[in-house]
């Protein structure tokens, strides 16, 4: 890619000069995560274009994007490997015809791609008459994509010089080939793999504020490839790290030069292993990616996992797409009849669950929630699978929720955001050992926004989407439990917290 990295700068240049001031990148996949890592913690450059990440397929979020953009002034990047990826084609085929109402036959000049060579993705690009096609090397998976095409044009796009993005982690790789025992990378990804073979398998990455953004990065690489037949690391990003967590047997722990220093003794002194990365942001982050991505294969193979097995991944859209289907054949998805209900919510659970949950709602609605964490064992954690728009407001309830559920359980925890989770971490929990307790909160979406072509909105994708992924779980004798919002989500959270 560093012979690319000119042409990107150059490219960027010229759609500075085309009056182009933003660029909204849409990806519902796990490449979309890297350029965003990179916006938050490189910031847009002077003159260069304001990028917006959309990958949530909320009708609400479709809103918001389109109403913040001009389509006179928006450059739209369509990143897709397969380029048939349903939430993506959504989103191309909803933006492509408000910006045709405005620039009419010359639309296409406001749509990039980035794609695989021979994607259903490039041909449409063709036919539409995009400013340009990126192709990606082959082979390259999506989740290591970040120094590729896929992270590498937002990069250009914000300001952030590829070049100095590729020499970082050239210069990673150089000292890898250089050191007989492979480098920094290998020593750190057996490290991991090793404790987690000992029992501390819930690798929590305890960020400083300059690195906290790489997490969410961090946490679909390590989740997507290190987990397979019933083994495998779960990454914690984002969770506030107490004392319970820092005692936990199953921890094992991750820092970065700028973590507040009490912590970092504190996490020197816990009961878990735990590791300091020495890597300044943003000046390595290039090397970040490497270390990283070195460390993460280097887990998977003493693991024993292919850390490109992408199979599960793969079924995500098709499963989608067969719920859509049923529903349309049926007129709507069946809603089913909840265990409990709230004030402004309800309560749903299948499978494993569904017994303990019952005879605790039978004596009063909260306990329902509450008899779900009881079935957590030592080594679970617990996953919040929000399908929410995550508005400021939201985060903040639904990080309220985190906190109160770690707490009660003494469990490590996650926050996944679907769709942009559902095939990373979302995956993983499909295939791992099944010490998860899984909540999914999900919510009336509100107005429709229409997709061009199709025979229903973003509203129906969204809770096919959601209810694919519930049977999944479920199908894999997941424990789980579905809680649905009825009103504002923010305000029902706030309630059900007490706050």
């Amino acid at each position: 890619m560093r012979g690319e990295a000119a042409g990107l700068r150059a490219f960027a240049d010229e759609v500075r000069a085309a009056c182009f001031t933003h660029a909204v990148l849409l990806d519902a996949d796990r490449t979309g995560l890297a350029p965003g890592v990179m916006r938050r913690m490189l910031g847009v450059a002077a003159g260069f274009l304001e990028l917006t990440v959309l990958d949530d397929t909320s009708p609400a979020a479709v809103r918001t994007v389109t109403a913040a953009q001009d389509p006179r002034r928006t450059l739209f990047l369509v990143a897709s490997k397969s380029g048939d990826t349903i939430e993506v084609a959504a989103f191309e085929r909803h933006f492509f015809e408000w910006v045709r109402a405005t620039r009419g036959e010359d639309a296409g000049s406001a749509f990039i791609a980035v794609t695989d060579p021979g994607s259903a993705l490039a041909r449409r690009a063709g036919e539409r008459g995009y400013r340009r096609v990126f192709l990606d090397p082959p082979g390259v998976d999506g989740r290591y994509a970040a120094l590729s095409f896929f992270g590498l044009v937002p990069a250009a796009l914000i300001g952030a010089d590829p070049a100095e993005l590729l020499a970082s982690a050239a210069r990673e790789l150089d000292e890898a080939r250089r050191d007989p025992a492979g480098g920094a990378g290998v020593a750190f990804g057996a490290a991991v793999a090793e404790a987690a073979l000992a029992g501390h398998d819930k690798l929590t990455l305890a960020f400083g504020p300059r690195w906290a953004p790489f997490g969410a990065w961090v946490e679909q690489l390590v989740a997507g490839s290190a987990g397979r037949d019933g083994r495998g690391i779960v990454p914690v990003d984002g969770e506030a790290i107490g004392p319970a967590a820092l005692a936990a047997a199953d921890r094992a722990f991750v820092a970065t030069p700028d973590l507040d220093r009490e912590l970092g003794h504190r996490l020197a002194h816990g009961a878990g292993p735990a590791w300091l990365l020495d890597l300044e942001a943003p000046r390595d982050l290039g090397a970040a990616f490497a270390r990283w991505e070195i460390a993460t294969v280097t887990a998977a193979a003493v693991l024993g996992v292919d850390p490109f097995d992408e199979r599960d991944e793969a079924a995500a859209g098709p499963a989608t797409r067969a719920v859509v289907e049923r529903a349309l054949a049926a007129g709507d998805l069946p809603a089913g009849e909840p265990l409990a209900r709230g004030d402004g919510w309800s309560l749903f659970a299948a499978g494993r669950a569904e017994a303990a949950l019952r005879v605790a709602a039978a004596r009063e609605p909260r306990a329902a929630l509450a008899a779900l964490l009881a079935l957590g064992r030592p080594g679970d954690h617990v996953a919040l699978r929000a399908w929410l728009h995550a508005t400021p407001a939201v985060e903040s309830a639904l990080q309220r929720l985190r906190a109160r559920v770690g707490a009660r359980s003494g469990l490590a925890t996650t926050l996944g955001h679907g769709p942009r989770s559902l095939r990373t971490t979302g995956q993983s929990h499909q295939r791992e050992a099944g010490d998860g307790l899984f909540l999914q909160v999900t919510a009336d979406a509100g107005p429709d926004v229409a997709i061009p072509g199709a025979r229903h909105g973003f509203a129906l994708l969204r809770r096919a989407q959601a209810a694919a992924e519930y049977a999944a779980l479920v199908g894999r004798g997941r424990r789980v439990a579905r809680l649905h919002l009825e009103d504002d989500p923010a305000t029902v959270l706030d309630r059900l917290l007490g706050t």
